[in-house]
């Protein structure tokens, strides 16, 4: 293993394993600067416990903390001061549910068991932003669930946004692939809705079959449910996932048009039609486009 060598702010030589894995400390609650100092020198993460304490003038905060074996006791002392406990980097992806980012939270370790976090999240579908967050090590499932409601209503404080607006948003986030989509599949959904005619979008299919299918067949879209808008005219009863910032955009100022009918185009565009007949025309020309 690579070495460097050089000196410390007390004069003495510091020997920096490059390369060397992060050491975990877990600082209790209440835990004094000599205290905390003793745990950093057993660790050898510091060579002078007394030295630390010189340099620790203010608070140490509790928590769990990595440091390297490179960093220098006032480094060491910063991260201490200003709560940089060691956390784990997650990203949620616009378009999860509930479900998904409960399994994204195990999958990256941060929940160990997903039945609190589910359990503690009903009700709450499309109220979970989507984002990428740092996850403190230990953090609870009421912790995690904070951060994310959090950041949701820091991100819509600006907007007027109503039940019936979350819900769109959900659907046009599942819908569209590009922002440029956006407002106008919310104006098909709202121009259905006036026409009171079935949203029939197979997203909403997908939130009420037990698990998601890779493509949805004649058979599925008569399951029994509320979700099902084959079945049922007008929305959703809730939301079917966490629409991102463009998606909630999108669903409080839908494009005006005449639009009813939608299909994926060749690329991740749509195409959009006013009639069945066109509707049917548009469908015809993406799959020969497909299957030449």
């Amino acid at each position: 293993m690579a070495m460097l060598v050089g000196c410390g702010s007390d004069g003495r030589p510091v020997v920096a394993r490059l390369g060397a894995a992060a050491v975990e400390v877990r600082v209790p609650e209440g835990a004094s600067i000599s205290r905390v100092g003793q745990l950093l020198q057993e660790k050898k993460i510091i060579r002078s416990a007394s030295y630390f304490k010189k340099v620790a003038t203010r608070t140490i905060l509790p928590g769990i903390y990595a440091f390297s074996p490179s960093d220098t006791p006032e480094a060491i002392y910063q991260k201490l001061n200003r709560g940089e406990v060691s956390s784990t980097r997650v990203t949620i992806p616009e378009g999860f549910t509930i479900k998904k980012i409960a399994a994204r939270l195990k999958e990256k370790g941060v929940l160990t068991d997903e039945s609190e976090f589910l359990q503690l999240t009903e009700g709450l579908e499309g109220q979970l932003f989507p984002d990428t967050y740092a996850f403190a090590k230990n953090v609870t499932a009421k912790e995690i669930i904070s951060q994310l409601r959090g950041q949701f209503q820091k991100q819509v404080k600006a907007l007027t946004l109503t039940r019936e607006a979350l819900i769109v948003a959900s659907l046009i986030e599942r819908e569209a692939e590009t922002d440029e989509d956006r407002p106008k599949i919310a104006g098909v959904i709202y121009n259905r809705l006036k026409k009171n005619m079935r949203l029939q979008i197979d997203a909403t299919v997908q939130y009420a079959l037990p698990e998601h299918k890779g493509r949805l067949l004649f058979a599925d879209l008569k399951v029994n449910s509320p979700y099902n808008t084959y079945l049922h005219a007008g929305l959703p009863p809730g939301p079917i996932c966490s629409p991102g910032l463009p998606s909630l955009k999108a669903a409080l100022a839908p494009e005006t048009n005449d639009y009813l009918f939608y299909v994926q185009g060749e690329a991740k565009g749509h195409v959009f039609a006013k009639t069945f007949a066109e509707h049917r025309a548009n469908i015809a020309r993406v799959r020969r486009s497909a299957h030449p």
